[in-house]
């Protein structure tokens, strides 16, 4: 059974021990919130909205995978963005499978408006995501004209108080929905002086009687370009008054971070490392309706293809431009020792490729990438050469691997295959 307790953002006590890690596989928003303004490459923020780089959920799973070797303390995976979790459903939900089937002991979590994630809570209870936040800024459909430009659901927008009207009526469909499945719920309410100061009790006292677990009241970020960025943010002071009149209906969070999109690490301790390993997995980003772009190639010098697969300790990863191929990057392979788990790390790693040129390969990795989509060709010779048949069909003839480099004779392996 999971540790609820060890969620940062849900239990003070933890979050100085555990950490929690955001994927940004989240772009589109389907409201229009007047204090955000969503910037995909501000490494200097910290607020929600803000990312360094957008993945899709195939280069989540990757960063993932390497995240949590260099930060053993990850217990809690969450999805806030940097939009909507369920504006963009497809890439959240696919997401979530690939995270519960590779971490099952992970805690799951998401932060959304609420808008559109009623009909997703029943695959959500069944994928075990434990926590919930949802972002609720009044109980007043004219207070809500001013917070929100529009909103947008099933293909429709709504405008001023008509769209406060009917987020709202969504949000507490969709709190009372997930407290029915067993899922913590915490609300998020953002403190826009003159705006919905005044109402902060009201909202703790309605969401209390919806068994809401948390409640935490932000202050507003002035943020450059948007139709609040001139308005004061709230006092310390003053936040610590709306605690007071928030906790006398459910207990108040007093420990958040504004944390980004992309955050990683501790809270109020992102940690750097991490920063950079996600803009390194950024650069497996594929084309719009290219699903894989690029070729892997296993080579010691990066001019041939000359090494078994078995061997190599990291991997070439070229593709296609109206320049010629181009070296995207060399990807390390995973440790050895882990059995069919380091290929099938190997296949994720590779998700952006639709082949592999490997002077030689054993009969499980063959068959574990192959069936994540990648095409084997064993051969011996020029990259470029291998690289022609890929992308324009050529036939490699001469090129095809030679009977002396056959699995187990030029390797220091058993002939047996790749373990």
């Amino acid at each position: 059974m999971k540790d609820l307790s060890t969620h940062p953002c849900f239990n003070k006590d933890a979050h100085h021990k555990y950490a929690r890690v955001h994927l940004p596989v989240a772009p589109t928003c389907n409201v229009k919130c007047n204090y955000c303004n969503r910037k995909f490459d501000c490494v200097n923020e910290s607020r929600p909205g803000v990312t360094s780089s957008v993945l899709s959920p195939d280069q989540a799973l990757s960063y993932l995978i390497k995240l949590v070797k260099i930060m053993p303390e990850l217990k809690v995976v969450g999805i806030a963005g940097p939009g909507d979790p369920f504006a963009n459903p497809t890439q959240t939900m696919k997401t979530l499978h690939l995270v519960r089937d590779n971490f099952p002991d992970m805690l799951l979590c998401l932060s959304t408006n609420g808008l559109n994630v009623a009909s997703y809570i029943d695959e959500l209870k069944e994928l075990d995501v434990s926590h919930v936040t949802i972002t609720l800024n009044s109980l007043r459909p004219e207070t809500l004209a001013k917070v929100y430009s529009w909103v947008r659901h099933d293909k429709r927008g709504y405008f001023g108080a008509q769209a406060g009207e009917y987020l709202l009526k969504r949000q507490l469909e969709a709190i009372a929905k997930l407290k029915e499945a067993g899922i913590t719920v915490k609300v998020n309410t953002i403190v826009m002086p003159g705006i919905n100061d005044h109402e902060i009790a009201e909202i703790a006292e309605k969401i209390a009687t919806l068994g809401v677990d948390l409640m935490n009241t932000i202050p507003l970020f002035p943020v450059k370009d948007t139709a609040m960025e001139h308005m004061e943010e709230p006092s310390p002071e003053f936040m610590k008054s709306l605690h007071k009149k928030v906790e006398v209906f459910l207990p108040p969070m007093s420990h958040c971070a504004r944390c980004r999109a992309d955050a990683a690490g501790l809270l109020g301790k992102d940690s750097a490392e991490a920063a950079k390993l996600l803009s390194e997995t950024a650069l497996l980003t594929v084309e719009k309706g290219e699903e894989r772009p690029c070729v892997a190639v296993t080579s010691m010098e990066g001019i041939l293809v000359n090494q078994h697969l078995g061997e190599a300790d990291r991997i070439h990863v070229f593709r296609e431009t109206p320049k010629g191929y181009k070296l995207v990057n060399v990807r390390a392979t995973p440790d050895t020792g882990q059995g069919d788990s380091r290929w099938e790390k190997l296949a994720e790693t590779l998700a952006d490729c639709r082949a592999i040129l490997v002077g030689g390969i054993g009969k499980k990795p063959a068959g574990i990438l192959g069936r994540s989509g990648i095409k084997i060709i064993e051969m011996s010779g020029l990259i470029d050469q291998g690289l022609d048949s890929v992308y324009k069909g050529t036939e490699l003839r001469s090129l095809c691997k030679t009977e002396m480099t056959k699995c187990g004779t030029e390797c220091t392996g058993s002939a047996t295959g790749c373990s």
